[in-house]
């Protein structure tokens, strides 16, 4: 099985190349930023390509002939989203859809994963959020996935295996800092080089549904195996903590004494009080469920902070 991944280069990129590879796909990535080191000694072949370049879309297509592609590439920053709404848009959405015809363009029936955000719910009106509850979008970020999906579901209805996930906070060692477990991490890590103790925060009453990176790249590998074309499925852990709560867990971890200062730029004008989502259509569909307890992930989180230089 030959499997192309979108965006290889980021953040999740690293960790889905690993679990293809361990499940015995001949896996390669696309990039448009620079490979990091720790993904280019994982030994796969990388193209560049921009995924707003229709005609390198499809001869990229064409060439590798992916039998299931993972359309990572994207622009995934709420924040960003905020300063630069229709670039966001151009990006996920156009993007999106020269993804899905150079699939569609294939012969051999490939299935495309076209990954959502548990942001296209906006505020909740009741939880856990399945999937059957309304979309109201609150960002750019959230607009574009929202869009992407009705894409999805055209290719769907064109006989074009996409599959959907609607994807909530997954974290884990290596995210940007610009994400909130990653940005505490990073600060505490600092304070134990010798910063100023001080960690700058946001809202930390917002309470989030947090899933490790490697539990959510075997639910897309999974996804693409079992999951029903043009469909949606909430991948999260049905579990959430407040923001405060991650904080103050990651502070046991060390032994730095720090103040807390609230920071105006890591304020959303839009915050979402609880994203907490129900997973039980997707745990039905494939039996995924969730491994690594958050208390782990944030172990390693800090960890890998700790060890940059």
């Amino acid at each position: 099985m030959k499997a192309l991944i979108t965006g290889a280069e980021g953040f999740v990129g690293y960790y889905l190349i690993k679990e293809l590879l361990s499940q015995g796909y001949d896996v390669t990535g696309t990039n448009i930023g620079e490979i990091p080191e720790n993904t280019k000694k994982l030994g796969i072949a990388f193209f560049k390509l921009d995924i707003l370049d229709r005609n390198s879309v499809k001869k990229t297509f064409n060439k590798l002939q992916p039998d299931a592609v993972f359309h990572l590439a994207a622009i995934s920053s709420v924040k960003f989203s905020m300063d630069n709404p229709e670039l966001t848009m151009k990006v996920n959405v156009e993007g999106t859809k020269n993804i899905l015809e150079a699939a569609f363009g294939l012969k051999n029936n490939s299935k495309v994963l076209v990954i959502g955000s548990a942001n296209e719910y906006g505020i909740p009106e009741s939880v856990p959020i399945t999937e059957k509850h309304k979309l109201n979008p609150l960002s750019p970020y959230a607009e574009s996935k929202v869009e992407c999906e009705k894409l999805a579901k055209k290719y769907a209805e064109k006989g074009l295996n996409a599959i959907i996930v609607r994807s909530f906070n997954h974290i884990g060692p290596g995210q940007s800092e610009q994400f909130v477990c990653s940005a505490f991490a990073k600060q505490i890590a600092d304070i134990e080089k010798g910063n100023e103790p001080v960690i700058k925060v946001g809202n930390l009453s917002a309470k989030r549904d947090f899933t490790d990176v490697r539990d959510v790249v075997k639910a897309y590998a999974l996804a693409v195996k079992k999951c029903d074309s043009g469909s949606p499925y909430n991948i999260c852990s049905g579990k959430a903590f407040s923001i405060q709560e991650i904080l103050e867990s990651l502070l046991r971890l060390s032994k730095v004494k720090v103040e807390i200062k609230k920071d105006p730029l890591r304020m959303r004008k839009s915050d979402i009080p609880v994203l907490l989502g129900d997973n039980s259509r997707f745990s039905g569909k494939t039996g995924w469920l969730p491994e690594i307890p958050i208390e782990q992930s944030l172990k390693d989180i800090l960890e890998f902070w700790r060890n940059r230089n």
